[in-house]
């Protein structure tokens, strides 16, 4: 139970990360490449931009599967187009699946935020309220509107801390179900 309930802090602070990652990188690699598609360089790299998203796509079930037992059935790769740089080009931007991953994948970002601030709720602030029988002498407490400065006062926070530990193990595991859902739906969407 103690280590799903970590993997589940894992997985939000995982899904941070890669939302980041993924809106970070498709907004300087598109915005770069398309500014540079007046040029001979600019279509192409729009073109490798572009056939990121298979991988990252795959990368998103699978660490999904792995963290959440979330079952998401396999995203099927297209077949790359034989020819010249052109007409792969050609492809690659007319594939309306391309497009479609990029949004969502640059979407997971608000998921990710969304993450951050639940794993600093579900995770540090009950081990903070677990903490302030040891730190109410030494730090200035408010817990909501009441100021801790007794060792009575502490130890209802510190209950408090504990029920609220408790009730995030559930909330945990139901966040992190909820984004493999995103996941998902991600990969139901692009197919």
């Amino acid at each position: 139970m103690v280590t799903g309930f970590i993997q589940n802090g894992y997985f939000l602070l995982l899904t941070f990360a890669t939302g980041l990652f993924y809106f970070c990188f498709y907004l300087v690699a598109l915005s770069f490449s398309l500014s540079l598609s007046f040029t001979v360089i600019g279509i192409p790299l729009v073109t490798h931009v572009l056939r990121t998203t298979a991988t990252f796509i795959q990368f998103e079930r699978t660490q999904t599967k792995i963290y959440t037992d979330v079952t998401i059935a396999p995203y099927d790769k297209k077949a790359t187009t034989e020819g010249s740089v052109w007409t792969q080009a050609k492809s690659e931007l007319k594939d309306r699946r391309n497009w479609v991953a990029v949004y969502w994948l640059m979407q997971k970002l608000v998921i990710g935020l969304i993450s951050l601030v639940s794993a600093a709720a579900l995770y540090v602030a009950p081990f903070m309220l677990l903490l302030t029988p040891l730190l109410y002498r030494y730090i200035d407490m408010n817990v909501i509107i009441m100021r801790v400065d007794t060792l009575a006062k502490s130890l209802i926070v510190m209950a408090v801390g504990a029920a609220f530990a408790l009730i995030s193990f559930k909330l945990a595991d139901r966040l992190v179900k909820s984004i493999g859902g995103y996941t998902r739906i991600m990969i139901r969407q692009l197919r």
